[in-house]
């Protein structure tokens, strides 16, 4: 049996500094500019303003996003009467939480709903079966007991990867050969929940590309095959997108989202990007929950998202 220790860290001011160190380069790319925006004894004018709309969108939060944000902030100056562009710092930092906090919403899992059913997708490399082993760690801990489904079966390590998790977790994995048909191993998997109880059930899928009709039709077809099976299921549709792809991550989630129903979000990758303002443009434009952010390799770097945490790491702030 796998000996690693499954102890998730729960020091909250041990967290936050890790938070901030994995967004440094988001950080960087942001608000490293605006320390000479924001400079002491500078006053507001126009081309301050244009300037920081430059570098919402060199952050990668969008041209659109970046515009509604510059539109918030002239309110909220009005609103203040400021004149110093200092005062556009905490300003700036009101305006992203306010388009954060509404998408904080962790997953619920019912104790009435059994087995509840999570259906992981997205695209290759965007971490899905790892993410899936760490949210299968947290929830053990929680005492739950889970299954796993070996849903991707044309990756030939995929099964093998999940059952290193489902050993590290000590949790029942069922998958079948490569090649098999993906939703013949959910129906199974689905049976095997049914008959030892399992609080939760939790789906890999194979790493798709939105664009792939063939690979979302058979998406579409586990979907179908787990809503028969059980009642409301799947009861949590999360799309694991890897933060690196910056404005691409949007469009991903829209192509998924016209297959099947995404109803939380998972952003990996965040301790590896200068893109993460990515994350502002997508709570600002899909208002979909996000559930986790993935913020290094550790099993416990991946961690229910916290609108404000975020925000003050993000501006690299001890408070808010």
């Amino acid at each position: 049996m796998y000996s690693e220790d499954r102890t998730i860290d729960n020091n909250k001011p041990r967290l936050f500094s890790r938070l901030r160190d994995s967004l440094s380069r988001t950080r960087q790319s942001l608000s490293g500019g605006l320390s000479g925006l924001f400079g002491a004894g500078k006053k507001i004018d126009q081309q301050t303003l244009d300037e920081l709309e430059e570098l919402l969108i060199l952050a990668d939060v969008g041209v659109e996003t970046s515009m509604k944000i510059m539109q918030r902030l002239n309110s909220i100056i009005r609103r203040d009467r400021i004149t110093d562009a200092e005062a556009l710092y905490p300003a700036l930092e009101e305006v992203i939480l306010e388009i954060m906090q509404p998408v904080e919403v962790p997953l619920e899992i019912p104790e009435t709903t059994k087995p509840f059913v999570i259906l992981v997708i997205g695209i290759n490399g965007a971490g899905k079966t790892t993410s899936i082993g760490k949210i299968t760690a947290q929830l053990v801990q929680q005492g739950k007991s889970v299954l796993l489904a070996a849903g991707d079966t044309f990756r030939a390590a995929a099964s093998e990867q999940l059952k290193i998790w489902g050993e590290r977790n000590q949790v029942h994995v069922i998958a079948q050969q490569p090649g098999a048909d993906a939703a013949a191993v959910v129906h199974d998997a689905l049976e095997s929940a049914i008959s030892r109880s399992s609080d939760i059930v939790i789906i890999d899928t194979a790493g798709r590309q939105h664009t792939s009709v063939g690979l979302m039709q058979e998406l579409e077809k586990i979907y179908r095959i787990t809503s028969k099976k059980i009642t409301g299921a799947p009861h949590e549709v999360l799309l694991v997108l890897d933060a690196g792809i910056g404005q691409n991550a949007i469009h991903q989630l829209q192509g998924f989202n016209e297959s099947v129903n995404v109803s939380g979000l998972c952003l990996t990758k965040l301790d590896g990007t200068a893109k993460g303002g990515v994350i502002i443009a997508i709570a600002e434009r899909t208002k979909l929950p996000i559930r986790y952010i993935g913020i290094g390799e550790g099993i416990d770097d991946l961690r229910q998202f916290n609108a404000g945490d975020f925000v003050r790491a993000l501006f690299n702030r001890d408070t808010l």
